[in-house]
């Protein structure tokens, strides 16, 4: 998403190993079943995680180039409230073909989507409110990659992290080791360092407000930790699928996806119409956009958190080599030194033990009593 940015449930930071549950790039908890299987019985398992890193890695990279492209071609632009509702839509056409998929059997994979959906309506419920908050955030993604670089958008959007362990460690009581705190504390002065560049540059950048933009991804940050802390809260350790799950909030997405669309948008989309802007290129960036949280669900099942962490760092440098090459992106001091604190963290919160390998902080964090 945006990036998630989408509504897959992915596992939370925090010192324990979460279980796992759906979507865009956003960070929160799977439920314990999704993890029942033994990955290490699959023959493929080895292939499944290259290529489930591979397309983790792409799709991260993709999503943000593409809507940052698309909203920066001239001509008529398609309105943004309406490609959260199809992307919506899109993901939620997937979600019910893996379920197909799953059970072997169409006439028994409606019938169990039935059973979860129709038929507990109190479980089904539980899940409007993070749709709700999904919807927003995607929203926010929108405003944002229409105001920030590529690249900028990319580094700046790991403030998610940031903002679900603080809501994780002050709602749920999460504890955090030091390590972890470092961590979070590199993340917020490398995404400072970006965005004190970003702001203070003195490229003129035109139909671009930075301030905007970067306040619109503080927004879609709080909003998908607050998502993570109600799955973690109230959801943990249901017996749902994870393709039920997305079908769930796929539902409530499209309806507070429209109800969102005409209230912000309503008297543009009626003098211009649904899908006004809308070109091949677009369609592809709303498909990458949506099958980003499907792709997250299949690296949680498949890799671990380093993996992600390096599926997340390659995206940003790929960000930034395809920004320079065909957004005028240009590479700074600043930028550069904000996006390696942020690679740099997002591996050692992942990994804290990582940090008795680093040359000069490994004199300083020397005791084992630091990773408890």
């Amino acid at each position: 998403m945006a990036h998630k940015d989408n509504k897959t449930i992915v596992d939370m930071p925090g010192r324990e190993s979460p279980p796992s549950s759906t979507r865009n790039s956003v960070t929160i908890p799977i439920p314990s079943h999704a993890m029942s299987v033994s990955t290490a019985h699959l023959p493929s398992h080895t292939f499944m995680k290259q290529v489930s890193l591979a397309a983790l890695t792409l799709q991260n990279a993709m999503s943000i180039l593409l809507l940052r492209y698309v909203r920066t071609l001239p001509g008529d632009r398609f309105i943004k409230s309406t490609a959260v509702v199809n992307s919506e839509i899109q993901k939620t056409i997937f979600s019910i073909l893996l379920v197909i998929n799953e059970e072997r059997n169409i006439v028994k994979a409606f019938k169990l989507i039935y059973d979860k959906i129709v038929c507990q309506p109190y479980d089904t419920f539980k899940t409007g409110l993070p749709a709700l908050m999904y919807t927003l955030q995607n929203n926010l993604l929108f405003i944002a990659i229409s105001n920030l670089d590529a690249a900028t958008f990319q580094v700046t959007y790991q403030l998610k992290i940031f903002t679900t362990a603080i809501l994780m460690v002050f709602i749920l009581r999460r504890q955090l080791n030091l390590v972890q705190w470092f961590a979070l504390f590199l993340l917020f002065v490398g995404i400072s360092l970006v965005q004190l560049e970003n702001m203070t540059t003195s490229t003129p950048k035109q139909d671009v407000n930075a301030v905007y933009g970067f306040l619109a991804v503080i927004a879609a940050c709080i909003l998908s930790g607050l998502a993570g802390v109600y799955f973690e809260k109230i959801l943990k350790g249901s017996d749902v699928s994870v393709w039920i799950r997305n079908i769930q909030l796929g539902v409530f997405g499209m309806f507070f996806g429209v109800l969102t669309t005409y209230l912000t948008e309503g008297a543009e989309i009626k003098a211009k119409g649904f899908f006004f802007g809308y070109t091949p290129i677009v369609w592809m960036a709303t498909l990458v956009h949506s099958v980003g949280g499907l792709i997250v669900a299949l690296v949680v099942k498949y890799a671990d958190n380093i993996l992600k962490g390096f599926a997340t760092s390659m995206a940003i440098i790929i960000s930034c080599i395809v920004s320079m090459m065909f957004f005028d992106f240009q590479l700074t001091l600043l930028f550069t030194m904000g996006s390696t604190l942020v690679i740099f963290s997002i591996f050692l919160y992942s990994k804290p033990e990582l940090i008795f390998s680093v040359p000069l902080l490994n004199i300083f964090f020397k005791e084992k009593s630091i990773l408890l």
